[in-house]
């Protein structure tokens, strides 16, 4: 099965400005994808990236949208996306993935979104824009597609918020986790709520 991460090169993280300069930014996108082709190693990923970056593994450079970027690489064969952003993710959580049966199979992200697809079915195409996971569930049905959802907590969180920082420090096994405690990152539980802090910084 070919196995996609797409990964967005050009100002990653921008929600992030609060905390992290944009070298900074940068380092950290790069330490998740890191994670992320970690949890991959066994399949021979290929990152899709929208401006160059040193990866270990082959990377193809497209500019285009993320949606149109995807579906180009649709429909010879089956094929997972997973997205570059779920430093929690582990091998075991890629394998099950990957071994769930059916035409199209889905891992939701908080909020909407789409983490990580499996495609098996030809016709069907992705859009990541708005809710993402109903309407791929739709787009799969509407080819006649078999459906299922993967529900994983691991795939389930992806960094784009400061507040998504404290299930790295929480959960992290890998690069990720160290990267935000080497620069003051920890978690703070104030009133019964527990905030990602910087020393320093906030």
């Amino acid at each position: 099965m070919r196995v996609l991460v797409p990964f967005g090169a050009r100002d990653p993280k921008s929600r992030l400005s609060s905390l992290f300069s944009p070298a900074e930014r940068r380092t950290l996108a790069e330490t998740m994808l890191a994670d992320v082709l970690g949890a991959l190693s066994d399949h021979e990923p290929v990152v899709v990236a929208n401006a160059p970056v040193e990866t270990p593994v082959p990377t193809q450079i497209d500019q285009r949208p993320l949606t149109t970027a995807v579906n180009a690489r649709l429909g010879d064969e089956p094929t997972a996306v997973v997205m570059a952003d779920l430093p929690l993710v582990r091998r075991e959580t890629i394998a099950r993935l990957l071994n769930t049966d059916a035409d199209v199979v889905v891992a939701p992200g908080l909020g909407g979104g789409t983490n990580a697809l499996v495609v098996r079915d030809g016709d069907f195409e992705t859009d990541y824009h708005g809710v993402s996971v109903r309407d791929h569930r739709e787009r799969a049905r509407a080819v006649g597609a078999t459906v299922a959802t993967v529900d994983s907590y691991r795939l389930g969180v992806d960094i784009d918020e400061p507040a998504d920082l404290v299930e790295v420090l929480l959960h992290g096994e890998r690069e990720t986790p160290a990267w935000l405690r080497d620069r003051g990152g920890r978690a703070e539980t104030t009133d019964g709520r527990t905030q990602f802090r910087l020393d320093g910084r906030d």
